[in-house]
């Protein structure tokens, strides 16, 4: 093994690349975008819960902001694999794989501000991470640097890879076998439905991202917010909070904030 090229720098998808690195001298490349989310990761004075908390509080959720925090503070942080990388990728850039396969550095920011895809329209290939993925949706701006509006971003990038040549999808996470395009598709609906839901609880009188994820099923089962462990109740109202952003944006929703609380009212 001598090079890797990774999507974002997510646990799952850099620390590896890193120890075997640091095992067998191998070269590890990821977006340029990734760059200051990996400075942020590896600053001493860095806690992993420190930015989940005030948004938290912001989005109306205090009782689990506080309990996060309390968690945050009995975690012992690994930091085995956060180091930084041998380089970074541009977007557009192409990357020799081999002796024949050529791969295009394309940058998708949404899921992290840095996201990249790989692709290999010679052979109708996306090497996709965490962009598209076949039976779930990706978490949004969850990074150590988040940036102001991560639903937009997502969905743009959605929506450029739509534009490009539709090829075989290859995700991170989940089976092999769907086309690119058909899943886009998928996540642009779900996300237009998402956006559509939460407007409807914004017009039912909830104002704040904790009221309003309360409104909102979560995952293929349905479940409510209550039923969902501190984790991924997180990233429910988090993810909540970005669909509101971007119904502010679209004009159809104000923002305020009050107390340190955001609300959201009909424009």
């Amino acid at each position: 093994m001598r090079r890797f090229l990774v999507t974002h720098s997510h646990r799952d998808h850099y620390t590896q690349a890193v120890t075997v690195r640091r095992e067998f001298g191998a070269e590890v490349l990821i977006g340029a975008g990734e760059r200051v989310n990996l400075e942020r990761v590896i600053d001493p004075d860095h806690a992993e819960s420190q930015n989940s908390v005030p948004r938290l509080r912001r989005a109306g959720a205090a009782e689990l902001a506080a309990a996060m925090e309390r968690a945050g503070r009995d975690h012992v942080r690994d930091m085995n694999g956060w180091l930084l990388p041998d380089g970074y990728l541009e977007d557009r850039s192409k990357v020799v794989v081999g002796e024949s396969r050529t791969l295009e550095v394309i940058e998708t920011p949404g899921h992290t501000r840095g996201h990249v895809v790989f692709a290999d329209e010679a052979n109708d290939l996306l090497f996709a991470g965490d962009h598209v993925l076949p039976r779930i949706t990706p978490s949004i701006g969850l990074e150590p640097v988040p940036t102001a509006s991560p639903l937009s971003a997502f969905l743009a990038s959605l929506q450029l890879v739509r534009e490009r040549p539709d090829a075989a999808l290859l995700p991170a996470h989940g089976p092999v076998g769907r086309r690119v395009h058909e899943r886009v598709d998928e996540l642009l609906a779900h996300h237009g439905a998402r956006l559509d839901a939460s407007l409807a609880a914004v017009r039912e009188g909830r104002h704040t991202p904790y009221l309003v994820a309360q409104a909102l099923p979560w995952t293929r089962r349905n479940h409510a917010l209550a039923d969902l462990d501190r984790w991924n109740a997180m990233l429910a109202i988090l993810e909540t909070q970005h669909h509101l952003e971007v119904l502010v944006e679209r004009g159809a929703l104000t923002r305020t904030e009050q107390e340190g609380v955001l609300h959201y009212s009909l424009a």
